[in-house]
């Protein structure tokens, strides 16, 4: 067992053992370490954590405070997670597997400016008048939900957690984040800098455990006035559940992705394309929402795209997470590896060609590995191209028109994300209108940042993370009518 790694649960404002004092072991997908012994919280835990936040935001110690002095919390708590962003990077690579420069250099710098960017928007967000009758004053005015409870998953533990508890802050509310039990740990640390930084007691808690256990007991709830949730479409729809067999709960949802990159034939940047189409599906291991699993390419340029995408899977292969040169790290843990596996398997069956990979890898004993793996001969009915995998694996499938292109990346039970490739501007757009997606990539994938919102239409989810939009799902909105006498 690692030496001083904090597992316990933090609940009104101090660290504490579970209520039943059951723990759950960390193990490094690495190399299999024991990591630390982690609470696993009950239905107790949940419920003193909701007694603490609901204390903490009926006295008002944090969502009456003016907005500046919240504003002035959350940039000291952003300074404090960039002071110990190298602690936090290591943290967040031993616990789920990804590669430390991708720790280093995007997980705990996106955190930080996450919470940044809310914190200076506390002071610029502005309620607003209605044009009502002169004879009256309509005020339309946003409050604090109450208390929020946050679960989030394992691929990025801390950028999802900070996407919802940054703006939930802000807006005034008291929070119970409840991560994944696969990587709690940087959620511990994060809970224990944000007291560091002034944030009250109760204000934010940590509930860790198993998400059958202390999720669907947040999700159940009479006294948590909100749930918002990042994972799995078949967690997602338990949460649905639960609010209706409890308070009617608002619910936000952030499900899953099978992203249609599509490459068309007018594409004159096709070097860019192909690292770009190799970049999101190998970049953290496969492990995104966003993933862009399926290839859909026009079939006059796909022999040269294929040969340069692998070309870039052969210098993304799995490496020890912790060598700064490592581009693919290991996956989760091995229930994930072999689950992957199986889709790799199935795919065969299937009638799918591995051009590429297909086996697991072996960089480091004792730890969870997976060659980046690309499928040729996929069609659309194949479950290797329905189905989230959420692993290292390309599925190619080709096409012959942009009509062909856009019916098939929209037969899919999700919508959370896609990608054309174009040099014509006005395809471009016909293409992006089309696409049945929350968020559309036009000649480049995955970029965005904080201004922007994210989420996916259909079983992607319900509502949006991400830039001011955020606040909506944070807050209840209030109408007050003055009749001037």
């Amino acid at each position: 067992m690692a030496r001083g790694i904090e597992g316990r649960a933090f609940i009104g404002g101090k660290l504490t053992d579970s209520a039943s004092g059951d723990v759950l072991t960390s193990y490094s997908p690495i190399d299999g370490r024991p990591l630390a012994e982690v609470a696993s919280c009950g239905v107790a835990d949940v419920n003193i954590a909701v007694d603490s936040a609901r204390a903490a935001f009926q006295d008002r110690r944090w969502a009456g405070l003016d907005p500046s002095e919240r504003k002035r919390v959350l940039l000291t708590f952003a300074e404090k997670i960039e002071h110990h962003c190298e602690e936090l990077a290591l943290l967040e690579t031993l616990d789920m597997g990804k590669p430390i420069t991708d720790s280093l250099h995007c997980d705990v710098r996106a955190t930080a400016r996450t919470f940044r960017w809310y914190a200076e928007a506390i002071d610029k967000v502005y309620d607003e008048i209605a044009p009502a009758p002169t004879s009256a004053l309509a005020l339309i005015t946003r409050e604090p939900l109450g208390v929020v409870a946050a679960v989030v998953p394992w691929n990025f533990p801390m950028i999802m957690a900070a996407w919802k508890i940054a703006p939930a802050l802000a807006a005034g509310n008291s929070v119970i984040l409840k991560p994944a039990e696969q990587s709690s740990l940087t959620a511990i640390r994060l809970a224990v800098l944000a007291a560091e930084a002034g944030i009250p007691a109760g204000v934010f808690n940590v509930v860790p455990g198993y998400g059958t256990v202390a999720g669907k007991a947040l999700g159940l709830h009479m006294d948590v006035d909100g749930v918002f949730f990042t994972g799995s479409t078949e967690v997602g729809k338990h949460f649905l559940e639960y609010s209706g067999r409890s308070n009617m709960k608002k619910v936000g949802l952030e499900c899953g992705g099978k992203s249609a990159h599509i490459i068309l034939s007018d594409c004159s940047v096709l070097d860019e394309a192909a690292r770009a189409a190799a970049e999101a599906i190998f970049f953290n291991q496969g492990e995104m929402c966003t993933a862009g699993s399926r290839l859909v390419i026009d079939r006059r340029i796909k022999d040269q795209v294929v040969g340069m995408i692998l070309a870039h899977a052969d210098t993304m292969q799995p490496m020890d997470p912790l060598d700064p040169a490592c581009r693919l790290g290991a996956m989760v843990d091995e229930t994930h590896t072999e689950r992957v596996m199986g889709y790799i398997d199935a795919g065969r069956r299937e009638g799918g060609l591995v051009i590429k990979g297909g086996g697991r890898a072996n960089p480091v004993d004792g730890g969870c590995y997976i060659e980046p793996t690309i499928f040729d001969n996929v069609n659309n009915s194949m479950r290797i191209a329905r189905e989230e995998i959420f692993g290292p694996v390309l599925s190619i499938i080709t096409i012959d028109s942009v009509e062909e292109a856009v019916r098939i990346a929209n037969d899919s039970p999700y919508g959370l994300a896609a990608a054309v490739w174009s040099d014509n501007v006005n395809t471009i757009h016909t293409v992006s209108r089309s696409l049945r997606a929350g968020v559309v990539y036009a000649n480049c994938y995955d970029a965005d940042d904080i201004t922007v919102p994210f989420g996916g239409y259909r079983q992607s989810g319900i509502g949006r993370d991400k830039s001011l939009h955020a606040f909506d799902k944070y807050t209840e909105m209030k109408t007050t009518w003055l009749q001037i006498r």
